[in-house]
This record gives structure tokens, C-alpha cells and sequence, in this order.
């Protein structure tokens, strides 16, 4: 168990492995297109294929991690849910996108791509699959603000994104729009549809923060129509959703927020089940550890560059 987590603390990027309750575990692999071998990168890939092949009923997807002959999976952080036998039930994967947002560049987490096997949508997994992977990322940062955005036309996700993170905007609990808001969304329409499967026909109402005739980039198949669209307990963001969203056309809203103290404090209190607690600790700790025990093993390492202490010499990795 020690080898196993000092191998975990010294990868450059995350690699980790936890409980949700006694039957499923979760995965979290940032950008595995840089670092793992080609078999496992199939396999991984595999799995999310067997999750998408039980949640859509027709078409297939192509864009993100699914485009093909892309390097998508280098700027993705995979958060898989499985069973205890290795059997692929849900995934998120969460596209990290530099955004140029003047007067500088913002790293923004992009909620993304979202699919739960049918059989285990009661299994209360949202805390995982849009929570869990920005909490992780946000103490690795030393709990410094991060910016995330989402697309989507189902009311349930767009009450459950304004809940769970801070100051998200659009919203029909929101205050006034901010700069950064606008600036931010400018720049992921600018530079980014493709992680999200919008094509290059679609109109962005910055009024409104709505994308309109959304599916036209490799996610047509996950368009859905105002019945089928799951609703959230408060009505209040499914009447935002009817009133401001065209079902027909195909429109989604982009939601721009952060996690930030506020949001941590409310994830843990709101979403995270007592039961996993003691998981997220572990992981947690770890992600902690990361940041002191790296610096050590990098500076102890002669062939890698350590910014303007040992610049890049031309014989390290």
C-alpha cells in the first residue's frame, strides 16, 4: 500500500482511485492522452463507449473524447465510475480549456461531456461527476478560485451547476452579469465549440448567455426535446428553461461560475454523502501531499528543468 502511494504522489498527473458507497468506485485520470500507453488508453476509451452505448438510444457521438484521430484526451480529466467487478456504469469528461479572457489568460474546467448507465441514475452520482474532479483540482491549487463553465439545455443540471458552484451566471437566481462572465464566454465561443460538440453555425446571445441550433458539431444525438428533458425539483429553473430556450431549434445555455471557498464549503455539506467523507479525505490528503513531496522529487531529479534554478538542459523528459 506505501509503494502503491508513493507511485500515486510522485505522477505528474493525477492517477487516483475511491469509494462511492460499498458497490462502486470511482477513477480520476488527468489528461491520459499524455501519459498512458496505447493499450490503456483503448481500454480506458472502451469503457466510456459502453457507458455512451447504454444512455443514448440512437446516433452516435463525435466530438471530445470520442472525435476520432484527435489528441482530445490530452487536455481531459476522466472521472469514471465503475462497479466492484470493473463494469463501466457512468462518466464526466471534464475538458481543462486556456481561455484568453483579456487582460489574461484564465484556465477554465469545462464541465463536459456527462453519461450515466440508466440502471444506476437514482445512485445519487452528480456529487461525483461535476463536483468531485473541480474540488480535487481546487485544492491542488491551494484553494485559489477556478473557473468553470457548462453547456446544457436540461433544467436538472442547470439547478444543480447554479447550486453547486459560485456565482454562476446565467441563472434565474443570479444578480447582474459581470465583466468576466462576458469575457470568458466571448473566448469559449471564440476558440473552444469543439469541446463542446457546437458547430460553427450556431449564434451566441450574449444577453442571455444561449447558444442556439447548438447540435450541429458532433452532439446531435444529444439533443433532446422539452419532455424528455429531466426537471429539477425547484421550478424555478425549469420555467428559466422553458421561458428562454428554444427545444425545437436546439438551444443550451452556457453557464459561467467558480469554485471557490463558498462553493467547497457547500459541496461538502450539500452533495457529498456523509458515507464518502472518509474517501474524499484520502484523496484529498493526497492531492495535498502531491503538492509538497513533487517539488522535492523534481529538484532531486538533475535531468528535469526546475524553471530558472535549472533551466532546460535538452537531456531530460
Amino acid at each position: 500500500m506505501i509503494r502503491a502511494l508513493f507511485q500515486a504522489v510522485r505522477r505528474a498527473y493525477l492517477d487516483v482511485t475511491l469509494r462511492s458507497g460499498p458497490d462502486l468506485r470511482v477513477r480520476i485520470v488527468e489528461r491520459p492522452g499524455l501519459w498512458m500507453d496505447a493499450a490503456d488508453l483503448v481500454a480506458l476509451q472502451g469503457q466510456l463507449r459502453t457507458v455512451a452505448s447504454k444512455t443514448l438510444p440512437v446516433g452516435d457521438l463525435n466530438y471530445g473524447v470520442f472525435a476520432e484521430g484527435g489528441t482530445r484526451l490530452n487536455q481531459t480529466i476522466i472521472t469514471l465510475v465503475t462497479t466492484t467487478d470493473g463494469t463501466p456504469v457512468a462518466f464526466n469528461a471534464l475538458a481543462v480549456m486556456e481561455v484568453d479572457a483579456a487582460p489574461r489568460r484564465v484556465e477554465v474546467l469545462h464541465l463536459g461531456l456527462v453519461m450515466v448507465d440508466p440502471a444506476y441514475q437514482q445512485q445519487n452520482l452528480s456529487w461525483v461527476l461535476y463536483g468531485l474532479t473541480c474540488f480535487l483540482i481546487f485544492l491542488r491549487r491551494q484553494m485559489r478560485p477556478i473557473w468553470v463553465s457548462n453547456v446544457t439545455q436540461v433544467p436538472a443540471v442547470v439547478g444543480m451547476v447554479d447550486g453547486m458552484f459560485s456565482d454562476v451566471w446565467p441563472s434565474p437566481k443570479a444578480g447582474p452579469r459581470k465583466l468576466a462572465h462576458l469575457m470568458i464566454a466571448r473566448a469559449i465561443m471564440a476558440d473552444h465549440r469543439s469541446v463542446f460538440g457546437v458547430g460553427d453555425e450556431a449564434k451566441f446571445d450574449e444577453a442571455r448567455f444561449v447558444i442556439s441550433n447548438a447540435y450541429g458539431g458532433g452532439s446531435d444525438a444529444l439533443q433532446k426535446a422539452w419532455e424528455a428533458a429531466p426537471k429539477h425539483r425547484d421550478t424555478a429553473y425549469n420555467a428559466f428553461c422553458a421561458n428562454g430556450l428554444d427545444y425545437v431549434r436546439g438551444d443550451d445555455f452556457l453557464q459561467i461560475g467558480q469554485m471557490d471557498m463558498a462553493a467547497m464549503r457547500n459541496y461538502l455539506r450539500r452533495s457529498v454523502p456523509r458515507s464518502a467523507l472518509l474517501s474524499l479525505a484520502v484523496a484529498g490528503a493526497l492531492v495535498g501531499l502531491r503538492r509538497i513531496v513533487l517539488p522535492v522529487l523534481y529538484w532531486g531529479d538533475a535531468s528535469k528543468s526546475w524553471r530558472d534554478l535549472r533551466p532546460w538542459q535538452g537531456g531530460g523528459k
